[in-house]
Parts: structure tokens; sequence; C-alpha cells
């Protein structure tokens, strides 16, 4: 396979895993914060909390349909592909994807149709406890995914026997070194990114004199989980980055663009600059002596690898790490700053009085999704050029495709993409734009009702589609 083909496959994959990724973050913010809204109105009764449920279940329902289809693409990739890399790795990869499937994409589905349609069908108890199962579904699936992929980072558990990798001890396959820091690296990001679009979203309606007490209500809880989690995200990642200099040192140089040591000299953190990977060495750099050693040795004059310390051919590509892991932790002082606002706000009392929080709240609801982004970029462009760490090489692991059927193919998932899922995209802010409807009119029927239709899809009325249900005890 030549190297145009070759890249072209990443750029594929890389493509399509990138639209996918984004969708399964916001299903796991989405199902833990409806699980906190539905517990929080069954404790209090207030009606704002079931408000929130129902505006948030239509965007929730349009973004996991999203993420399952896009999901689809990444399992046939494997094959077509990736076939070498699949005959290889299969029988770690694809156990814990059917692992995946058996557990959480089968505790999602079981319950989901209960958790979108059986609001006036079942009781409240039920139902909250199938919300609850559709959250646990999300993370259960986060947790095998990340098991797969962190073994790819930092394989563990397994001996080669015949060209094949073969498990011998599962428990080290899925707890491999680097694993239980990139699931709670993780599952926060994807909490961080769906809080940014609910504030986000609050700082929209109030921005357009939408001042309503579920408005309210949604930034209120979203100011408190940004300012829970942001902080506590940015330990999880100087933890995750003491593991990866452990595990992966070319990948540290690559993201610090750090290239030798100077005997006796501590190594400065370069805030901005250009690696230049045919020079060896940074152009425009701005660093800050000490600050490299302080952070990833947490001691004043430590050192670590430099890429000079690697082969050519084993070096990642640090043009690409370095920019792509500065624009996440930008992103994620941005969040920090974010959330301090809010607080000082809150304390003032004048936390819906403050336009320009708003409007910051607003610009950074992407950012949470950027972030997740440009982190995923950095975790795996520094894996190069290894698919398994260590073990195989990406250019071992390609499918023999030619560059023009590896093009076509990358042409047209762009084309189906951008249509598909960005439909999908503009009806999801078509429903935020929308926001929470204050005024619910109830829906006939309900459990052991005469009216409760037989044939509920039939029977349902237009009028019925349109609107969400409620409990009949609230009525």
């Amino acid at each position: 396979m030549d190297i145009d083909a070759l890249m072209l496959a990443r750029i594929q994959f890389g493509f399509t895993i990138s639209f996918h990724i984004l969708f399964p973050a916001i299903t796991i913010g989405l199902a833990s914060y409806l699980a906190v809204l539905e517990g929080c109105w069954l404790k209090t009764g207030q009606q704002v909390y079931r408000q929130l449920y129902h505006f948030w279940i239509k965007v929730f329902a349009v973004n996991f349909g999203m993420g399952v289809v896009s999901g689809l693409v990444m399992a046939y990739q494997f094959g077509t592909n990736w076939s070498y890399f699949s005959d290889f790795a299969g029988g770690i990869t694809g156990p814990l994807l059917a692992y995946e499937v058996l557990t959480a994409f089968f505790l999602e589905a079981g319950f989901l149709g209960v958790m979108l349609f059986g609001w006036n069908r079942v009781g409240p108890g039920l139902h909250f406890f199938s919300t609850i199962m559709v959250a646990l579904g999300t993370l259960m699936s986060a947790t095998w995914i990340l098991a797969s992929n962190s073994w790819m980072q930092t394989p563990a558990g397994y001996e080669i026997i015949n060209n094949q990798v073969v498990p011998v001890d599962w428990l080290a396959v899925i707890f491999n070194p680097s694993f239980p820091y990139r699931l709670v690296h993780m599952v926060i990001a994807a909490f961080l990114a769906t809080a940014l679009m609910v504030a986000a979203s609050a700082g929209w309606h109030l921005l357009k004199r939408n001042d309503t007490p579920a408005i309210r209500k949604m930034l209120s809880m979203a100011m408190w989980m940004i300012l829970i989690v942001a902080p506590i995200q940015a330990v999880v990642g100087d933890f995750h980055g003491q593991n990866t200099l452990k595990h992966q040192p070319a990948k540290i140089a690559a993201i610090e663009g750090h290239w030798e040591n100077t005997p006796g000299q501590a190594v400065p953190l370069t805030l901005f600059g250009w690696p230049d990977m045919e020079e060896e060495k940074n152009h425009f750099a701005l660093e800050i002596p000490h600050l490299g050693s302080l952070i990833l040795t947490h001691s004043w004059d430590g050192q670590f690898p430099g890429l000079r310390e690697f082969a050519k051919e084993d070096r990642p590509n640090s043009t690409v790490v370095f920019w792509s892991f500065r624009i996440m932790v930008g992103l994620a002082l941005l969040m920090i700053a974010l959330a301090f606002w809010a607080a000082w706000a809150r304390y003032r009392g004048v936390l819906y009085r403050s336009p320009r929080l708003w409007r910051f709240a607003l610009l950074m609801g992407p950012s949470g999704l950027i972030a997740i982004l440009a982190g995923w970029y950095t975790t795996e462009i520094g894996r190069q050029p290894w698919i398994v760490y260590g073990l195989m090489r990406t250019s071992d692991a390609v499918s023999p495709h030619g560059a023009f059927e590896v093009g076509l193919a990358l042409v047209l998932f762009i084309i189906v993409y951008f249509v598909v899922f960005g439909a999908g995209t503009i009806y999801m802010l078509r429903l935020i734009r929308k926001g929470p409807d204050e005024h619910e009119p109830p829906l006939p029927g309900g459990p052991g009702e005469s009216r409760t239709p037989s044939r509920p899809i039939s029977a349902a009325s237009d009028d019925a589609a349109a609107e969400p249900a409620t409990y009949v005890k609230d009525e």
C-alpha cells in the first residue's frame, strides 16, 4: 500500500471518529443530567425539573440516534480499511466490543423505550429506574470502548502467538495501565461538554429575554456542574500526564515540543512555538524556565526524555500534537474562568442579571466538544507511528487498497456525514432554541385507565405525538 493510501485511510478514520465521538459524549452527559432532573422532580415535586426533563429528552433522543448510526461505520472500517490490525489484535478488541454490545447497548436499548415513551404509561418509580439504567448504560459503553482503546495505548495481559495477540489475563487487558485515567478523563469531559451546552442554551434564552424559572434553573445547574468538575478535570489531567510519561514518553516529548535535555538543567515549558520535525527544533518559542520540569516531574529541575532520544521513525508528529494539546488546555482554563465568574456572580446575587456572563457562556457552548476533539487528536496522533503501541505499526495494519478507492470512500463519507449529521445538528439546535414549554397540556390515558390505547402507535393522535406526556398523578 502506498503512503498516500495509508494517509487517506488514516484521514478517513479520523474524520468518521471525529463525528462519532461528539454524539456519545453528549449522550453520556445528557443521560446523567436527565436522571438528576427526574430524581429532583420526584423528591421536590417542583415542576421546573419536569419541564427541563421533557425539554432535554428531545435533544437526547436525536443525539442518541445519531450516535448509534455514526458508531456503526466505525466497526465496518476495522474490516474494510484495517483488516491486518483486526487479524493481529482481534482477539483483544473483538471481545471487548462484543462486551460493550452485550452489556451497555442491550441495557440502553432495553430501557430506552420506557424512558422516551413511558412517561404516562408506567409508574414514576419504574420510569425513573429506566432513566437511571439508560444513564448507566452510557457509562458502561464508555468503559468498554475506553478499555479497548487504552489497551492499544498501553497493551497488557497478552501473548503473541503465530503473529496474533492472544489474551492471557483479561483483568490485565481491561485494567491496563492507562485505562483508569483515560476513562475518568473522558467521562468528566462528557459531563463538562454537556454542562457547557446547557449553560450556552440558558445564556442564549436569557439574552433573548426569555427569563423563566426553567431557564434560570438550567443556568444554575450547569454553572454548579462546571464549577465542580472543571477543576477536577485539571487534576485528573495531571495524573493522566504522569501515566503517559511513564508508558509513552515519546508522546509527552512531542506534546511539549521537547527535543533534548541539557545536563544539569531543568526543562522549560514551551507555551507557544512551532515544532519543526525536519530541523528538530522549535521556531518562535516562548518558554517559561523550570515549569516543564515542575509540571511533568513535580520537581524543580527534573528531566524527561526528549524527541531526539527516539529514532526518527518512532517519533509522533510534534507539530500537530503540540498545538492540539494547547487548544485543549486553553479551553479548559477558559472553562474554569467561566465557572468562577459565575460563582462570583452568584455570590453577589447577579447571576441572572449579567448579560456579559451569559454571552461568555454562549460563546463557550461548543468549547467542551472542541476540547474533546483536541484531546482525542493528541492521544491518537501522539501514539503514532504505532496502532498498538510498541507492537504493531499503523503502516502494517492497513488493508491493501489503492489511493483512489480510499479517497473516493472518504469523499462520499464527507458528503453523507455533512448532509445527515448536519441536518440532525440543525434540528437539535432548533429544539434548543425553542426552549422548555412552560405550559404542558396533559395527555389522555395513563396506567390502568380505560383510555390507555391497546395499540399506542396507531392510536396516538397528532397532538399526542407533538407534546410531551405527564404523569397522571400531577394533573
